[in-house]
């Protein structure tokens, strides 16, 4: 959920200046526009030998501007070149073309090369696909010569590396490596269906992009396949790129309107008719969320009801479609839905995530009567699974017991309820991340925290016993060191009997408890995000920083109703009144922190935020505006009717059952509370949060005859960042407003 001169009287023209700060603008350009505060991550790196070792992409000695694939073997770190950069490069070509991802068949003879990407709503998916056959060094482009150029997706080996199969133009193609016969296994994709890729509110809100996979043994195909007709199209004219105007159309659906009828289907790689799996239910009035095969051939599948109230996990024959529902999840507000479903040693049982006793735990399920029984403890939230070892019979998972800013590695025995313990070091507070090998034995670990670069190293499991470190990040932590002083200090306040709220408080430099200073406030607040995490957040919070260091404290809280590890109550307090809450939790936060801390100026507090953090920015504006006195709203959703279905009716519920809901949680019914300064940033190229809904609140405040300012970034899409230029500009233009708006410094 991330200038014009106007023709009205009440909106300010914004002057495009930088801020008037040297050293803002100085801090600004180096954070934005210089590659020394990017950072560098490892890989992408790939486990392979089942854990013993990986590959990862490294520059090449012979081609230095290219990348060789190497090999490291696990436990001695012996490295080798599996594919050099030269073996990369095409007859009569100048240099090899670019690695942006890469696959190996199951016996690492042959290597799938992704490249000359194309994006696609939010991500490069669209590209060419090469395959080096590594024993005869031949390079073979995929697709034949019917194929345009970049228009290949989601290529992938079949298990036995006899074939590939792909999308492109909404049908799923086979391509035989040895004959290089391409065979069509659905024929019908066009405007309005697409078979093996997911329509928009799939891909955005429950994570879908690839949507097929390959049977375990290479025979078949199993897909998603999308009808959109009837689903209401939006429209996003583009009025730059040239003489005239140009219109891009696709399907979205808003809350309450007409959904994909989304089904499943398996078809053979030799050629017949697709057969449809029989999942009850109407498949415009229900999700397919997840869709895998099991090792034993049967497809396990999960669907959501419209009100994502209710998960169902169904057992389907491939040959026949008959379908089984082996278990049902449930909650009275919505069920989170997971994307990993590991199965257990003879598919007998399986690993699922559930809140059903209040908080989120991993549960055992049986096939044979979906008994669900916990295996990580009671009280603590599961917040994500990093691995199962069904031969050791364990569970990894990440948690954090006793404070909700932690992630840490901890791992629970998968036959003895709640016996869990902690595998992340004691004396490393922070935030810690693992990409963990199949066997369980070794985890890529990737250790920050709020003043801390992230640094990765190679861990052993479960002893967490460092390897050999993979990217000290040394170059970045000394570039950012000027600028992480004074540090951090995490905060809980308590504002009321229900609810102590996490947060995080910046100073300026010099700082001087006995003067007061300006308060801005960096919000989100939505069921999406948290921003309360020890964790290294990057630019953003450097961006923070920078602001800190010109006389301000910046702060951010998670209100309830945002996905912190406290409970589901915490998290679901807020259903079907998503807007109400956070508002009010967060400046009742403002308050309790300038009552706790007297150097809180409360004639100078500020608020920024970007997509669900701009409308809970609007909200507070327009709520709060005794507290609040400045603001700057990114990309908002001033009414939530006009968002998507999927994300706004899981927390909502259905517009025509909660009519009032929906009005009282958007910040457009109470926009005649404006009163402090308030600018308002939008992308009108947003294909996610549409520039729509600024436009009918920019109506809404001229009926009102409110003074506001108002920006537009022509075309860009959520992010704001299209274009040369463009992050910097959006930064330096929220900076200079709150300079502008909320002098800052001690008085």
């Amino acid at each position: 959920m991330h200038s014009r001169i106007t023709r009205c009287l009440f909106i300010a023209l914004i002057p495009a200046i930088l801020p008037a700060s040297d050293e803002l603008n100085q801090n600004l350009k180096r954070i934005f526009d210089s590659p020394a505060f990017a950072g560098k991550s490892f890989g992408p790196a790939r486990w392979i030998r089942g854990g013993a070792a990986f590959t990862t992409l490294e520059p090449s000695i012979t081609l230095p501007t290219a990348l060789d694939i190497v090999e490291y073997n696990t436990a001695d770190g012996k490295r080798s070149i599996l594919v050099s950069a030269a073996q990369l490069k095409q007859a009569g070509a100048d240099k090899p073309f670019t690695i942006e991802d890469y696959q190996w068949d199951q016996d690492l003879k042959r290597l799938l090369v992704f490249t000359e990407s194309r994006r696609t709503w939010r991500t490069n998916t669209r590209g060419d696909y090469w395959m080096l056959d590594r024993a005869s060094g031949a390079l073979k482009k995929l697709g034949g010569p019917d194929a345009p150029a970049s228009s290949l997706m989601f290529a992938k080996f079949s298990p036995g590396g006899s074939y590939v199969a792909y999308v492109r133009g909404g049908n799923i193609y086979v391509e035989d490596l040895a004959t290089s016969a391409i065979r069509a296994l659905t024929s019908d994709g066009s405007d309005t269906i697409v078979n093996g890729i997911s329509d928009w509110v799939y891909e955005e809100e429950l994570g879908l992009r690839d949507a097929f996979r390959w049977s375990p043994n290479g025979k078949n195909i199993a897909f998603w396949q999308f009808d959109q007709s009837g689903v209401q199209q939006f429209s996003i004219i583009n009025n730059t790129d040239a003489l005239y105007p140009k219109l891009t159309t696709f399907p979205y659906p808003k809350a309450g309107t007409k959904n994909s009828a989304v089904r499943v289907g398996t078809a053979s790689v030799a050629g017949g008719t697709t057969k449809w799996l029989q999942i009850p239910g109407d498949p415009r009035e229900n999700y397919i969320f997840r869709m895998d095969w099991t090792d034993d051939g049967h497809l396990a599948v999960g669907q959501l009801n419209r009100k994502q109230n209710t998960a169902t996990t169904y057992l389907s024959d491939a040959g026949s479609g008959n379908s089984t529902a082996i278990f049902k999840d449930q909650d009275d507000a919505w069920v989170d839905v997971h994307e990993r479903m590991d199965w257990l040693k003879g598919h007998k049982n399986f690993v699922w995530l559930s809140e059903r006793d209040g908080w989120r735990q991993a549960y055992t399920v049986a096939v044979d009567g979906g008994q669900a029984v916990p295996v990580t403890p009671a009280g603590v939230d599961a917040i994500d699974i990093r691995g199962v070892d069904p031969e050791g019979r364990w569970v990894y998972y990440i948690a954090s017991p006793t404070n909700a800013t932690q992630r840490y590695l901890y791992r629970a025995p998968l036959d003895k309820a709640g016996a869990a313990e902690r595998l992340s070091p004691a004396g490393q507070p922070g935030t810690h991340t693992y990409n963990v090998s199949p066997d369980c034995k070794w985890a890529f670990h990737v250790y920050s925290r709020f003043d801390r670069p992230p640094v990765t190293d190679l861990v052993s499991l479960p002893e967490h016993k460092n390897v050999r470190m993979l990217e000290a990040n040394a170059e970045l932590r000394a570039n950012v060191a000027g600028l992480l002083d004074p540090p951090v200090e995490f905060l809980k306040l308590a504002i009321s009997e229900d609810a102590t709220l996490d947060g995080w408080l910046l100073k300026p430099r010099n700082f001087d408890p006995a003067k007061k200073y300006p308060l801005i406030v960096h919000v989100y607040g939505e069921p999406a995000g948290t921003t309360v995490v020890d964790s290294w957040h990057g630019s953003t919070a450097l961006f923070h920083r920078a602001l800190a260091a010109e006389g301000y404290l910046v702060a951010s809280f998670d209100n309830r109703g945002t996905p912190a590890p406290k409970g589901r109550a915490w998290r679901k307090v807020i259903y079907g009144a998503v807007g109400v809450l956070s508002s009010q939790e967060q400046t009742e936060a403002v308050l309790a922190l300038a009552k706790e801390r007297s150097y809180v100026d409360l004639s100078r507090v500020g608020v920024w935020g970007w997509s669900g953090g701009g409308s809970n920015t609007l909200n507070l504006m327009f709520r709060s505006p005794d507290v609040f006195r400045v603001g700057v709203s990114v990309a908002p959703v001033p009414d939530q009717k006009l968002y998507d279905t999927i994300y706004q009716e899981r927390y909502m519920g259905l517009p025509d059952e909660n009519a009032s809901g929906y009005r009282m949680g958007s910040p457009i019914t109470f926009a005649d509370g404006l009163r402090g300064k308030l600018l308002i940033v939008h992308g009108s190229g947003d294909d996610n949060v549409h520039f729509q809904g600024t436009e009918k609140l920019v109506n809404r405040l001229i009926e009102l005859a409110k003074a506001f300012d108002f920006m537009e970034y022509p075309g860009r899409s959520h992010g704001i960042y299209e274009g040369s230029g463009t992050t910097l500009h959006v930064y330096s233009l929220i900076a200079r407003y709150l300079e502008e708006h909320l002098p800052a410094g001690a008085r």
